[in-house]
């Protein structure tokens, strides 16, 4: 499982304060279209009061979404979360913030980069963007193919 310091990540971006709640959902995207690509599981945790469409505790596509609580910050719920935790050991936190990062590793759990994640996220988005280049063998000709390599197409295989 994945824990990710959701404002920090979004922080490598340039431009993301502009638009906080823009760049919320579209880190939300990003973090489902990695989990499916990756096949892991995630959770993120944000600064700020929980969006609407997405409350506390709530998934989008498989991401749980989490929030400070009022009048505290991400770090200290990501703390909480880590602390609550009972795989730690399958855990890993992913922020730059030096301070929580020795917060989390004191509590014997991984820490990641940001700037790795983001690395993961636009590796992602380039494999999808091949997959949607890539062309696409129609029916006739996969038939020729089976054909060519003595596969009759109409027979049954077993």
């Amino acid at each position: 499982m994945y824990l990710v310091d959701g404002n920090n990540v979004m922080g490598q971006r340039v431009g993301w304060h502009r638009d906080k709640a823009g760049a919320r959902r579209r880190l939300l995207e990003d973090l489902a279209h990695l989990a499916g690509i990756r096949k892991i599981r995630i959770g993120v945790v944000f600064d700020g009061r929980p969006d609407q469409a997405f409350p506390d505790g709530s998934s989008y596509r498989g991401v749980r979404i989490h929030y400070a609580t009022p009048g505290s910050d991400a770090d200290t719920r990501l703390v909480e979360l880590v602390e609550a935790s009972r795989e730690k050991r399958n855990l890993t936190v992913v922020t730059s913030d030096g301070r929580l990062t020795s917060q989390i590793r004191v509590r014997g759990v991984r820490v990641m980069r940001s700037g790795e994640l983001r690395d993961w996220i636009d590796r992602a988005r380039e494999i999808a963007s091949n997959q949607e280049e890539s062309p696409r063998v129609g029916d006739e000709e996969l038939g020729g193919w089976l054909r060519y390599f003595g596969v009759d197409p109409d027979e049954d295989q077993d």
